[in-house]
């Protein structure tokens, strides 16, 4: 990426030191340049079917320019083994339909008592962390530290970034320690496949060659039936999209 390139970076993010970014190609695949871990996320559901956290799975290799499928098709995910070629033939269409705004432009505001939330649903993973509690919506109407604490990591679980939890001076609470990587995300509780999502501030180059804002955390599809590409908008979900990938998370995966 070039240095002199100037990223819109939304507030508490910080872009990752590594220079990683990921590319999008006009009708194609998504190209990582750089070296990011790449590694399954399972959502990890409680007794009531609730996500309360992640598991890792199996890791997979990747070098500076790996090309990672965002049309569904391949039969080699989560590498790009071609099949974008004959997307439209197979009902997929690649055009990037995403803005360029910055998130909180269309973020619906919630204010609490001691932290208040941004929403902005059109990003919605279908990832679930939000319905733990009282649901997210509600935790943050009330102002006693284990609430706060419960809504801090909901929303630090929420891939997509659709939610943000601001403190009492306007500013975001985000998570310092975020490792960056490429997380594949899969739903046991639904047994299907998710996005890519992005954690620590890497950038999205579109195929127009401008950039996304940069945030801490997004999601971006690799089912290709999203109507928010390059972002996920949940349609894996109804579409039960399946990557051909180990369906278990590893015993000694990493939990965070």
């Amino acid at each position: 990426m070039d240095d002199n390139t100037k990223l819109n970076i939304q507030i508490g993010t910080t872009l990752n030191p590594d220079n990683i970014y990921v590319e999008i190609v006009e009708n194609g695949p998504y190209i990582l340049h750089g070296k990011s871990k790449l590694v399954q996320q399972f959502i990890v559901p409680n007794s009531k079917r609730i996500s309360v956290n992640y598991k890792e799975g199996e890791e997979f290799e990747t070098k500076d320019k790996t090309y990672l499928c965002r049309c569904g098709l391949s039969a080699n995910k989560p590498y790009c083994d071609g099949a974008h070629k004959k997307a439209a033939e197979n009902g997929v269409d690649l055009t990037e339909f995403a803005t360029f705004n910055p998130e909180l432009a269309s973020s619906e505001v919630i204010e609490g008592p001691a932290v208040s939330l941004t929403d902005d649903e059109k990003l919605c993973a279908f990832a679930r962390f939000c319905d733990n509690g009282k649901r997210v919506w509600n935790q943050v109407e009330d102002d006693n530290q284990e609430s706060v604490n419960l809504s801090v990591e909901m929303v630090h679980h929420c891939p997509s970034g659709r939610l943000i939890v601001w403190d009492k001076n306007n500013q975001p609470i985000e998570d310092e320690k975020q490792e960056v990587v490429l997380g594949l995300i899969e739903d046991i509780g639904n047994k299907l496949a998710g996005p890519i999502a992005l954690w620590g501030g890497i950038p999205l180059k579109s195929a127009k060659g401008e950039f996304y804002e940069v945030r801490n955390r997004q999601t971006i599809c690799r089912c290709g039936q999203s109507s928010n590409k390059p972002f996920c908008d949940g349609t894996h979900a109804s579409m039960q999209f399946q990557d051909g990938l180990p369906n278990q998370p590893k015993q000694d995966g990493k939990v965070f």
